[in-house]
């Protein structure tokens, strides 16, 4: 029986492979029932949210809001709307591995329908995570608060499920406390967002790297397989690359999945040689910034090395925040304070100002670093 289980475990991996590391332009569902039973680590959906928008939206000046009327997020009704997200959600069950997790991003139009399919489905809710926009669109009309958050919902495929979560991870990811429910991350712009040969954003609901950057190393391991079924332009599949997971991209639109192989092509995967392993002082007044928004921000990438003055010591960042140095007195891992501590043989140290980066041949503290967030995330920072 041993034998026979191993065998179609193989069976199962050797066919998922033909899929690996690919954008397959295709309806989800169908796209998902050709893929074996039991062959994805994770899912990270971000499915049409069914906004209802009814007629455009503008702005005061009566100049016109780029919101999402696309075809793909127009249903029927709310029964037409709910049998679509049963079955996305049944063929994601059978993918999953037992041990496996979901992810599901929604707004209030939509969140609450999908959780109530989850849990009819079978799915085991572990969490609700909100994402806080630090930089929201306001409300135009002012007849309602400014939608500043959206949700994901984080489950397992049920309440026995070993599901992997990396908390010493996200705990040293957040400055050495426990990571909360509630991220304040931006949403995508700047150059971040692609555009097109227009000009204009590529996809109206882009999502921030940062965002997958905290999800996939909350919830997987270097080589684990992670499935988006609403790829869009691909930052799944992007952060994937870039953390040493292997992804399966799935997309209706070929012009989206145009713009996800593109962007794909130019992902360079983060520093390897035990950088991607694991998820293993504040200026007063100031909002607190954990070194590990530096990475997610993409200011510093796993893999870089950092400086005491004078580079008497050097440590390299790990993609789970933490530093790795190498001395005469054994290698140490933690925090940007507590290895700053011990290679200099001293009970604390600000990490902050001890740690330098090379920038123009020359080494900048990476405070500085803090600062750039602090300025770029603007007054609705969270403290």
């Amino acid at each position: 029986m041993v034998i026979h289980i191993a065998f179609l475990g193989l069976i199962r991996q050797s066919k998922a492979m033909r899929y690996l590391d690919q954008i397959i332009v295709g309806d989800c569902i169908a796209e998902m029932n050709k893929l074996p039973a039991k062959s994805v680590d994770l899912i990270f959906a971000d499915p049409p949210y069914n906004l209802q928008l009814g007629g455009g939206l503008t702005r005061p000046d009566q100049s016109v809001v780029d919101g999402v009327t696309d075809e793909w997020d127009k249903f029927a009704d709310f029964a037409t709307y709910d049998k679509f997200t049963r079955e996305w959600l049944a063929a994601a069950y059978r993918l999953l591995k037992d041990d496996g997790a979901i992810w599901v991003i929604g707004s209030y139009h939509n969140i609450f329908r999908v959780g109530t399919a989850l849990q009819d489905l079978g799915f085991w809710v572990l969490n609700d995570i909100v994402w806080r926009k630090s930089n929201p669109m306001p409300n135009f009309k002012g007849k309602r608060f400014t939608n500043a958050h959206e949700t994901m919902i984080w489950a397992s495929k049920g309440p026995k499920a070993k599901y992997h979560f990396a908390y010493e991870g996200m705990k040293t990811l957040n400055e050495d406390l426990q990571m909360r429910s509630d991220w304040t991350l931006p949403i995508c712009s700047g150059g971040e967002r692609l555009k097109g040969a227009d000009g204009k954003k590529a996809h109206p609901t882009q999502k921030p790297e940062a965002l997958l950057y905290r999800v996939l190393m909350a919830s997987t391991e270097p080589g684990d397989v992670v499935l988006d079924p609403f790829s869009g332009t691909g930052t799944t599949a992007a952060m994937a690359k870039k953390l040493g997971r292997r992804y399966i991209g799935l997309e209706r639109d070929e012009t989206y999945a145009k713009y996800s192989r593109e962007r794909l092509e130019n992902v360079t995967p983060f520093a390897e040689g035990g950088m991607m392993e694991g998820l293993v002082s504040v200026k007063k007044q100031q909002p607190r910034v954990p070194f590990g928004w530096v990475l997610e921000h993409g200011l510093l990438k796993p893999g870089a090395t950092l400086y005491s003055p004078g580079k008497k010591h050097a440590a390299r960042v790990r993609a789970d925040a933490n530093l790795f140095a190498e001395t005469k007195e054994g290698n140490f891992i933690g925090s940007i304070h507590k290895v700053g501590a011990m290679v200099q043989g001293l009970p604390s140290c600000n990490g902050w100002t001890f740690w330098h980066y090379n920038e123009k041949k020359s080494l900048v503290p990476i405070d500085s670093l803090r600062d750039q967030l602090r300025l770029g995330l603007g007054e609705n920072f969270a403290y």
